[in-house]
């Protein structure tokens, strides 16, 4: 027979300010996967389209990557089919991105729901990744469906010997976009014009990393070449595209330097989001 003390849970401050308890984020599961349905709920609800937008999305997207970037520019894609290219690109980048951009306004759009219960406030940014897997996801079965014919075709040789490295990119890509979007999100309680600098740093970051060319073509500009190459986006875009369609450049110092760099933005971000958590209903 139970008690009621089996239901007692007690609540208090002062943990240490890396102390994320994911013990207790994984108690609250199911909440994170509710937070992830109505997010998917949300984005795509009373639009003319609805799912379909997963896949028309990045599809149109890659065909004006294709038309202006190898088409006009004449942007090399070394002898993969432009579409798969920039398709490939697209989907790792936004799944970085789309994490970074919806943890980026974390307390400020969810202000009213943590001023009345109390549950792991990660649970909400954790759900944002989520929701971006699984837009990559049905991304991800395009490219399939792509890479299946051109393997028929021929013209394409992904490296299968590296398919186990797949899920490794894809944890570092989203803990990096998990990292500084919780980062982002804790500055955003006191400076809340940063959230307008969003788009605009994402913009930038986009062309700044080698998603609408390969690293190769960035050789010849020195200058640039120092940011791209350490750029942490580049080894994940880098490998994704060695491992799915068998080109790409893999430097093992921008390897190093991108987990390491992944660490120190998801530890900065958790002591941040940890230390404005605490306080942040009496500053927004």
């Amino acid at each position: 027979m139970s008690t009621g003390t089996d239901y007692h849970v007690h609540i208090e401050g002062g943990s240490p300010p890396l102390s994320l308890n994911f013990r207790e984020l994984w108690r609250y599961r199911d909440l994170v996967i509710l937070f992830t349905k109505r997010t998917l709920t949300l984005v795509y609800k009373q639009t003319i389209l609805g799912p379909l937008w997963l896949i028309l999305h990045p599809f149109l997207t890659s065909v004006v990557y294709a038309a202006v970037f190898k088409g006009i520019a004449g942007l090399s894609t070394e002898g993969v089919p432009a579409l798969l290219f920039y398709l490939t690109s697209h989907a790792l980048w936004a799944f970085c991105a789309t994490t970074l951009k919806r943890n980026a306004s974390t307390f400020l759009t969810n202000v009213n729901i943590f001023g009345k219960v109390y549950f792991p406030r990660l649970a909400i940014s954790v759900s944002s990744m989520l929701t971006s897997l699984v837009e990559f996801l049905v991304e991800l079965g395009m490219i399939a469906v792509l890479m299946v014919y051109y393997i028929a075709r021929g013209e394409l040789h992904p490296c299968w010997n590296l398919m186990w490295l797949l899920p490794l990119v894809l944890l570092q890509t989203g803990l990096l976009g998990l990292g500084l979007g919780i980062l982002v999100s804790s500055l955003t309680t006191k400076y809340r014009d940063l959230i307008y600098v969003v788009d605009f740093g994402l913009s930038l970051w986009m062309y700044a990393s080698p998603v609408v060319y390969p690293l190769s073509q960035v050789h010849s500009f020195s200058r640039i070449f120092g940011v791209v190459f350490w750029n942490p986006m580049t080894a994940p875009l880098e490998l994704f595209r060695l491992i799915l369609l068998g080109q790409g450049q893999i430097p093992a110092a921008t390897v190093l330097s991108s987990v390491i760099f992944t660490v120190m933005a998801l530890l900065g971000g958790a002591l941040m989001f940890n230390r404005v958590e605490r306080s942040f209903i009496d500053t927004i």
